[in-house]
């Protein structure tokens, strides 16, 4: 066991100690500059406001930084290393995303199909708005929701914890009763179980009317489930995972690897960690849950080079080596804006499963045509074509107060020069 914990810290050496390569063209990475990195995050563990994460960052898909920095579990005197899995809640999203557009490739769904065509409990949806005397009333949705609206958040679905149906949802398992809305991993019931529970709701906008971020990718797994035939899992293993050899990848941790899954922490009211307890939310249920709920919107746990290996399939037009799950045109779609300027338009938009740049200044110093996202536990990625650049940082902290992601950020696009 330490001759095996000795060859991941060396490996983890070896990738950050060594120079950083030099494309033939384009713009590269100046070590030095990348190196700043180093020093802010030990600072992040140093001043107790993190208790560990792990950064990594691809040039032309080859690692360029990589660090693993503080604890897996502080308590237990853990360090964290480079293969620490986590929790990584909406980056799944764009994994699931991937999934539905292999099946739209296949003719086998159309991108403005009715939801209802797969999940008919979706028919007839309704909405709740304001009255003018202040109260509010439930009407019927101008027009079906389509698989476009579910992937661009546009349906007008939101996790339920909007004060006007907050209460609707809890009594129907989801929203407030669902932790912070999203999450099912604790649920003993087939994700299209719950999905169909949902349909019976109010939901909070028209569809296509404003851009509410919620359940409408767990609503796409169901679909994925149904027009497969095949449970989430097991179509995200043998169509995606296992071909691009995501081997750290799933919905709940097999037993043998439990011990890699990284310890959630929340930022305290002082800004310094606290330690989540052990039976809530979010610390045991991807280990000792029931393992039946699938959720294509926030469900899996994975590893910073799992993740970086998929959006390296992304980045480069839906192939990675010899595999290809999607044409370029596809990928096209899901990383232009198709969701006009209702998401923190003009600056960002939103294309299929992921968040887009539109002009420079929108994220920091991300390129116009940059995209991505993060996870409610604190992770964040990006995808810089115009840098060939791919960038993860993993942590397993929620609430997360502090400004690590925007920070590692900028620290790598500082790195970029001509």
């Amino acid at each position: 066991m330490r001759r095996s914990i000795l060859l991941i810290v060396a490996a983890v050496v070896l990738v950050t100690a060594a120079p950083v390569a030099q494309p033939a063209h384009g713009p590269s990475l100046d070590a030095s500059r990348l190196a700043r990195l180093d020093t802010v995050l030990q600072q992040y563990v140093s001043e107790n406001r993190i208790a560990g994460a792990v950064a990594l960052v691809l040039q032309d898909g080859r690692p360029v930084y990589e660090k693993a920095v503080g604890w897996r579990d502080k308590e237990s005197g853990a360090r964290m290393t480079a293969d620490a899995m986590f929790r990584i809640a909406s980056q799944t999203k764009a994994i699931t995303t991937v999934a539905a557009l292999m099946l739209v490739e296949q003719g086998q769904i159309g991108l403005t199909d009715p939801v209802s065509r797969f999940i008919p409990a979706y028919a007839k949806t309704t909405v709740i708005t304001k009255t003018p005397g202040g109260g509010t009333a439930v009407v019927p949705a101008k027009r079906a929701i389509t698989i476009t609206d579910l992937m661009t958040h546009t349906a007008g679905i939101s996790y339920g914890t909007d004060q006007e149906v907050s209460s609707l949802y809890q009594a129907k398992g989801l929203g407030p009763a669902a932790g912070f809305g999203w999450y099912t991993a604790d649920k003993d019931e087939p994700v299209c179980e719950t999905m169909e529970r949902l349909a019976t709701l109010p939901f909070v906008a028209q569809p296509g009317e404003a851009w509410v971020y919620g359940y409408n990718i767990d609503i796409l797994g169901c679909v994925i489930e149904r027009v497969s035939g095949l449970p989430l899992d097991e179509f995200f293993r043998t169509r995606i995972l296992e071909p691009l050899g995501m081997t750290d990848t799933y919905f709940f941790v097999p037993a043998e690897k439990k011990g890699r899954l990284a310890t959630v922490y929340a930022s305290g009211p002082d800004g310094t960690i606290v330690r989540a307890p052990d039976g809530s939310r979010g610390q045991g249920h991807y280990v000792d849950g029931p393992r039946r709920n699938f959720a294509g919107g926030a469900g899996l746990v994975s590893t910073s080079r799992d993740y970086a290996r998929f959006l390296e399939m992304v980045r480069g037009g839906g192939a990675i080596g010899d595999v290809r799950l999607l044409a370029p045109r596809t990928v096209a779609l899901m990383t232009h804006n198709q969701s006009g300027l209702l998401h923190n338009g003009p600056q960002m938009g939103f294309g299929l499963g992921f968040e887009t740049t539109e002009q420079v200044g929108g994220n920091g110093l991300e390129p116009v045509r940059g995209f991505g996202w993060g996870g409610a536990y604190g992770s964040v990625y990006r995808v810089d074509p115009s840098g060939r650049l791919v960038l993860v940082l993993m942590l397993n902290q929620i609430p997360n107060a502090t400004d690590i992601r925007t920070t590692f950020q900028t620290l790598v696009h500082q790195a970029v020069l001509p």
